[in-house]
């Protein structure tokens, strides 16, 4: 009992929803977290709207709910009447609520007299628009934490105050007016690109996975996993990858993940051995990583997509490899792991059958074949293929209830009426998922706003000279800072922020040394960074969400998952200097499967080292040849290039790095047969 509320906790720490309502409340929360919900479906297929307006709306309502839904803090203070309450929302926060939603919607309400006076606004637009980023920074201070508002306060203060800055970065500054102007008065601030793609595709993928998740699809995933893995040798951590990985297709949250499949995975794990960090850090590892998985990617698929120009789909080619190859490494990891404690799987007893599974549980898969069909074959727009996606899903759970309600003979009402409220739920819990990624979108668009103002070149300059010009110290700099503020921002905001700040020097700086680093790479590698930080300690809440369940301590739980993250963190630096593994000018399946398995080689190698276990445990002369084996398989151009052949030439390198793996591997083996294997403690 107690876990859950723990569990509860974070989950609400996540969301910002920390109320307990009164049923008036909860009435008119649930009601705006519907319309919410029905102005998005409505979108692909049956509104025709500006995108401006799409906009200015659905941060009206993710603003609302917030002031509705989370109190002023989240302490246990007493109550204030009419200011402050954690048991139902004081009368100050329905007045804050409708005047955000009013200087959230005014750039629609006024959009042809703001269009007409660009660059010159009027009192009104000024007092409008001061309003609404002050209400955004206490928006997003519920909803997502005070750092993401420190970071855009910062930002503002330097537009305003650059000029007294001291050296390199002085620049001129700017006026109230050119900054309203810029961030609220166009769509190159909080109504730019980011809160666009929030608006448009990214709300349809969490609610996808919220439906999923409330008609049962979350445990389907982990029972198809266990009845397939379970049996083998650390069968319930391999099954929870897989189902994490499952649950991550759909899922843009780490924490969520957590709890959707760990609550499960976790207590498999336990009962076969695995030690209760061990097990808690497993799933934070996995489920941390499902953000990395196509087709949702924490929103950032989306984002990328319209920074580059570029279509969905090749986003999501690009990001293929490193996902998949993410994971195979941590499937490994838990098998090296079970050999390290002499673990098994669980008895035939404990498994349940496969088909048995798969019979009861089929429908689950199918909206997601049909999602996958649609962006991968039709090519279909990422909105409305996950709104056909979301269309079946309903018509499928709403003929499987009717049938089985005819089958059992249930009344007629009452089966109508538990249609109408699962489905509602899942509904109403998809808005409430959306909250920190609306938030996030629209106060990023803030600093993306003022580094387009102008400041762009000088951070570029300042960042040049912070990294002294050197591209790996600034790859170096970049994942630490991702690492760092993305403890306190959810992914997208710390994806978003480092992408606009650090991708033109990254793209620049190699081009000084001669290495061309294509566009995407520099922002998967902000991407992945920012991911890493789910379970970096002391604030990683996916760790205690995890630990939690486990009965562990977070912390130690956050460094081990952090560890066995570390296959993960290898991965970026290995595609920035090797586009390939993104599948840049890689042409046809052949070389595509060729890429896929020497980065699969690469990983398990790199996991070999850091693991410390092939075989058995290793000694310290296999250590460099598991990472010169990583590095070859990773990196096989730089090789060639550096042999002085040409980079089309770099397959060749393939042979020797087969070789060097297995020399270590050959060597572990002859220890084990002459009696020198080591077990690890």
């Amino acid at each position: 009992m107690a876990e859950n509320r723990e569990l509860e906790r974070i989950l609400q720490q996540e969301t910002g929803i920390t109320r307990v309502y009164r049923r008036f409340d909860y009435y008119l929360i649930t009601a705006v977290s519907l319309a919410w919900a029905l102005f998005q479906l409505a979108l692909p297929r049956f509104l025709i709207v500006d995108s401006v307006t799409v906009r200015a709306v659905h941060l009206a309502f993710a603003m609302a709910l917030v002031f509705l839904g989370v109190p002023v803090t989240r302490r246990r203070s007493r109550d204030i009447p009419g200011l402050h309450s954690l048991k139902h929302t004081p009368l100050i926060d329905y007045l804050i609520a409708i005047v955000a939603v009013v200087s959230a919607l005014y750039i629609v309400l006024d959009w042809e007299g703001i269009t007409t006076r660009m660059g010159i606004p009027i009192t009104r637009d000024l007092v409008m628009s001061v309003t609404l980023i002050l209400l955004l920074f206490e928006a997003s201070r519920r909803g997502i934490g005070i750092p993401m508002v420190i970071i855009a306060i910062v930002f503002t203060i330097y537009a305003f105050f650059g000029q007294s800055m001291p050296g390199v970065l002085a620049w001129r500054g700017v006026s109230l007016t050119r900054y309203t102007s810029q961030i609220v008065l166009s769509t190159e601030g909080i109504y730019g690109i980011p809160l666009d793609v929030s608006a448009r595709t990214v709300y349809l993928f969490v609610l996808f996975g919220a439906l999923l998740e409330q008609f049962g699809a979350g445990q389907f995933f982990n029972d198809i996993s266990i009845s397939l893995l379970g049996k083998y040798k650390g069968g319930p951590a391999k099954a929870a990858v897989v189902s994490s990985g499952f649950t991550g297709l759909v899922s843009g949250s780490s924490i969520a993940n957590v709890v959707t499949t760990g609550t499960f995975t976790i207590p498999l794990m336990r009962k076969v051995g695995y030690p209760a960090k061990t097990a808690a850090a497993t799933e934070v590892a996995a489920s941390t990583n499902g953000q990395l998985m196509p087709p949702i990617m924490g929103a950032a698929a989306f984002i990328i997509a319209e920074y580059l120009a570029m279509t969905y789909f090749e986003v999501i080619r690009a990001a293929f490899i490193p996902a998949f190859v993410s994971y195979i490494a941590l499937f490994y990891i838990t098998h090296l792991e079970a050999s390290k404690l002499g673990l098994r799987g669980l008895k035939a007893a404990d498994v349940p059958v496969f088909v048995e599974v798969l019979k009861k549980g089929f429908h689950h898969l199918i909206p997601l074949f049909i999602l996958i069909y649609e962006l991968a074959v039709l090519r279909r727009s990422p909105n409305l293929a996950v709104f056909n996606a979301i269309a079946i899903l309903v018509a499928i759970y709403v003929v499987r209830e009717a049938y089985f309600a005819y089958r059992e003979k249930r009344p007629f009402l009452e089966t109508v009426r538990r249609m109408i409220v699962t489905t509602g739920s899942g509904l109403v819990q998809g808005s409430k998922n959306m909250l920190p990624v609306a938030l996030a979108t629209a106060t990023a668009g803030i600093i993306v706003g003022i580094v387009n103002m102008g400041i762009g070149s000088r951070i570029v300059q300042m960042v040049e000279v912070l990294s002294m010009g050197n591209v790996f110290l600034l790859l170096f700099i970049t994942a630490v800072v991702s690492l760092i503020i993305g403890m306190g921002l959810p992914t997208t905001a710390t994806y978003i922020v480092m992408a606009s700040i650090t991708v033109p020097v990254i793209v620049q700086l190699g081009g000084n040394i001669g290495l061309v680093i294509p566009a995407i790479a520099a922002h998967l590698f902000c991407f992945y960074f920012g991911i890493l930080a789910d379970d970096t300690p002391p604030v990683g809440l996916a760790a205690y969400a995890a630990a939690a369940i486990a009965k562990s301590d977070p912390i130690p739980t956050g460094i081990k998952g952090f560890i066995y993250d570390l296959r993960t963190a290898v991965i970026p630096f290995m595609f920035v200097f090797n586009p390939r593994l993104l599948l840049v000018g890689s042409e046809g399946w052949g070389q595509g499967l060729l890429i896929f398995a020497s980065a699969v080689g690469g990983v398990l190698a790199f996991t070999n080292a850091v693991q410390g276990w092939a075989l058995t445990a290793n000694r310290w002369y296999e250590v460099p040849l598991f990472l010169l084996a990583s590095g070859l398989f990773f990196l096989p151009n730089v090789v060639v290039s550096a042999l002085g052949f040409a980079e089309s030439n770099y397959y060749l390198v393939y042979p020797l790095a087969i070789a060097v793996y297995a020399l270590a591997f050959g060597s572990q083996k002859l220890r084990l047969r002459l009696g020198g294997g080591e077990v690890a403690a």
